[in-house]
């Protein structure tokens, strides 16, 4: 397809008639307009299917309940083009790697189980007993079964995931890598050791009950736009909402709900932030320590006036531990420090800390912008803290809220999709179906990744998903992804994963959300859980393309039967009544009780959270502060090598996650192209570039790689002066696979240490 390049700041609000301009065309371009039209009637809805895009929430309310991203991720899954095997055969594995990332899924829906024969470099056709028998010779063919990894999208069912998890252990492995792993790592570690669970505290209904909603390093308007209602409702009932991100986004600014037709047609919008602070990458926890500094001063002034304090002291005293050690962290943190590595002025912290102390009901919400730096642990504790030192755990409108990327990426750790389980879970498994599950940890993604790299890996099987293109450091995951002997890709759409395939390498054609699941007990539905502990149930209504199309439910446990037998365990009866997965989940995981009668509670079933009732599963069974000192670097592995630029990887407008729906970024006037960096138009003047040149984009590393990407345009945005931020997967290679996070194992995403160099590259030459 053809696009026209240029670069025009939007002026309009987030949402309105812009959004649905958007929506109305993609429905359109599906080639299945009626269809989707149906489709997204029936999205987020009772005995309908749940939005196959993010994990916010369902208000259960609206008339519409899907948002312009919402549409966009049903009509790219629900479209008639389709990529069969005649398309295989056309197109060589090599021609296509050529190819963009949006044009590779442009194609169309994938129908027929493919082979990758190296000899021609094509794809071909292979019977469904054929591959599962290959991916049953290899698996049996292992040494040991840490030779199998197991990778799991966040878009897969509580069910597929369950059954996936219980296929690994069988074998004998806990190499459960996952998405989550390069994204919300740190809120699960991070919570985990502060409260006890890794999940939020809030529900989505305690926003219309806060007084003040902390945005910390998310951009709602893009990634999670049904979030926008919720900030925008609550900022019409006089909730303060408060952000800090490092770009200046339109969806944090203003919003124009598409669903109201007055402000589709005229220019009412609702502003959303009352204030609005801009911190350097890596810097937010340094501000929320600026915060509590400037707050523990007002109340050391209060007591020493004989006064009541600020702080919830009863609180405090009932339901924490370690806050001395805090406190004198807090004390030994300087001022110079927190504005240094912040970026924003002691004023601007101090205004920030008075907003929070005159709330009483407060919301902190934070995304990746929080979660992919070195230090992340550290800052999810730093604002766990925060909420502890003002009691705001445990009661209406206040607690803490990670917005989870993909549908489903909470639900998959919950059904344990984890390197690292737990010892009841474990027992409970082990109890349940009589065996003894594995009890050393696993790999998670970059482990994973460097597994394959050292050859000790015989086996990828990806549960959706594009490895390849959402890992770091491209040029090494795609060589990993090579090493592997059989490389396993169950997926709805051609990508780039299955472009770098394994000595030998399998594509498996599956269902999507949208589509109807007929077993042999009948129509099955699915279910999902959602960033605030709901599970929904899910249920398809599209007519597959082909009868050569499974469920990912049913992929596993075929390749599970076909490596494993069913005598201990009936696989294929799980396959043909997802009813008995339930039971099964039931038996062996908390708050899943009598399951299958819950899914039929409208609306969903809450999983219930311990920390937010005040139990804290801790050591101390007490909540935990964190003594953690600032770091003093982002990038202590460069020791003392100046960096003149830190690089954020991002999403554009018209993408999510490594899903290219279109090259457009509306809201922040970008058309017709990805190849671009935001940076200061200050920091383009003092280098004596000029808007719209091009540059190189070169990685400041300790390993002697070379890491660079080429022909990147300028474009000066509202961001702080030595920040810089590019989209992905473009940027991926330029994020070292050994930088991640302490305690977490997280690519370092969103703290990139880079320079710029004039180029002499022409934008991408892959055809999009």
């Amino acid at each position: 397809m053809k696009f026209k390049r240029k670069i025009q700041p939007y002026r309009a609000a987030a949402g309105g008639w812009g959004s649905l301009e958007a929506t109305t065309r993609f429905v359109l371009d599906s080639k299945a307009a009626l269809k989707n039209m149906r489709n997204l009637m029936r999205m987020n809805k009772a005995r309908g299917f749940d939005c196959p895009g993010c994990a916010w929430g369902d208000d259960n309310k609206s008339t519409f309940s899907f948002c312009e991203n919402g549409a966009k991720a049903v009509t790219w899954e629900a479209t008639r083009r389709v990529v069969a095997p005649e398309f295989f055969a056309q197109h060589s594995v090599s021609t296509l790697y050529q190819q963009s990332d949006y044009f590779l899924e442009y194609q169309g829906r994938l129908t027929h189980p493919m082979r990758y024969n190296s000899e021609t470099d094509h794809y071909e056709p292979i019977s469904w007993d054929d591959a599962l028998a290959l991916i049953a010779r290899h698996l049996k063919a292992m040494d040991h079964p840490n030779q199998m990894e197991l990778y799991t999208s966040g878009r897969a069912s509580n069910e597929a995931s369950w059954l996936y998890q219980l296929f690994g252990r069988v074998m004998g492995t806990n190499n459960f890598p996952d998405c989550s792993n390069m994204c919300h790592e740190a809120s699960g570690t991070g919570l985990k050791r502060s409260i006890g669970v890794g999940k939020g505290t809030i529900r989505l209904d305690d926003f219309d009950h806060a007084d003040a909603i902390f945005v910390l390093g998310q951009n709602p308007g893009t990634n999670h736009p049904r979030m926008l209602h919720s900030l925008r409702h609550a900022a019409d009932h006089g909730a303060k909402i408060v952000t800090f991100n490092t770009l200046r986004e339109r969806g944090l600014e203003r919003f124009a709900d598409p669903q109201k037709p007055l402000e589709i047609v005229t220019s009412m919008a609702g502003t959303i932030s009352s204030a609005y602070y801009q911190p350097n990458l890596g810097g937010d926890m340094a501000a929320v320590r600026g915060m509590v500094k400037a707050l523990l001063e007002l109340q050391r002034a209060r007591l020493a006036a004989g006064e009541e304090g600020i702080f919830d002291q009863a609180f405090i005293d009932a339901n924490t531990h370690g806050i001395d050690e805090y406190l004198a962290a807090v004390d030994n943190t300087r001022w110079d420090d927190i504005v240094r590595q912040s970026g924003l002025s002691e004023v601007q912290i101090r205004e920030a800390a008075a907003i929070y102390q005159s709330a009483e009901r407060v919301i902190v919400t934070w995304a990746m912008g929080i979660t992919q730096h070195k230090h992340s642990v550290d800052t999810v504790r730093e604002i766990t803290n925060l909420q502890l030192l003002f009691g705001q755990l445990g009661k209406k409108g206040a607690g803490l809220c990670p917005v989870r990327g993909h549908s489903n990426v909470q639900g998959n750790r919950t059904m344990g999709i984890d390197e690292k389980p737990g010892k009841p879970f474990l027992d409970a498994l082990g109890a349940h179906f009589d065996f003894e599950p594995p009890r050393e940890h696993g790999h998670n993604t970059v482990e994973a990744l460097n597994a394959m790299l050292r050859d000790e890996v015989k086996v990828l099987i990806a549960l959706g998903g594009n490895l390849a293109a959402a890992a770091p450091d491209s040029p090494v995951t795609e060589e990993a992804l090579q090493h592997c002997g059989l490389t396993v890709h169950i997926s709805t759409k051609l990508n780039r994963s299955h472009l770098v395939p394994g000595r030998e390498g399998l594509i498996l054609p599956t269902l999507g959300r949208t589509e109807r699941d007929r077993q042999a007990s009948g129509n099955q539905y699915i279910t999902v859980e959602d960033s605030f502990s709901m599970v929904h149930a899910s249920e398809g209504v599209g007519i597959p393309l082909a009868e050569t199309q499974r469920s990912e439910t049913a992929i596993v446990a075929g390749i599970a039967h076909a490596t494993l037998g069913s005598d201990k365990i009936d696989w294929l009866a799980m396959a043909g009544n997802y009813d008995l997965i339930r039971d099964h989940i039931a038996a062996t995981i908390p708050g899943f009780a009598d399951f299958n009668n819950k899914c039929d509670i409208p609306g969903g079933f809450y999983l219930g959270s311990a920390a937010a009732e005040l139990r804290f599963n801790t050591p101390s069974k007490r909540a935990e502060f964190s003594a953690a000192a600032l770091p003093t670097s982002l990038f202590p592995q460069l020791g003392d090598v100046a960096v003149p630029f830190t690089l954020q990887t991002l999403r554009s407008h018209d993408q999510y996650n490594t899903t290219i729906y279109g090259l457009d970024d509306r809201y922040r006037g970008v058309y017709g192209q990805r190849e671009v960096v935001f940076i200061h138009p200050d920091d383009m003047t003092s280098l004596g570039f000029t808007e719209g040149q091009l540059v190189d984009i070169e990685t400041l590393w300790n390993d002697g790689l070379t890491r660079r990407v080429s022909g990147f345009k300028l474009v000066p945005y509202n961001i702080p002066r030595g920040n810089l931020a590019a989209y992905y997967p473009e940027t991926n290679p330029l994020v070292p696979l050994s930088s991640f996070g302490d305690g977490s194992g997280t690519p370092t995403s969103k703290s990139v240490p880079v320079k710029l160099a004039l180029s002499a590259a022409t934008p991408s030459q892959r055809i999009a």
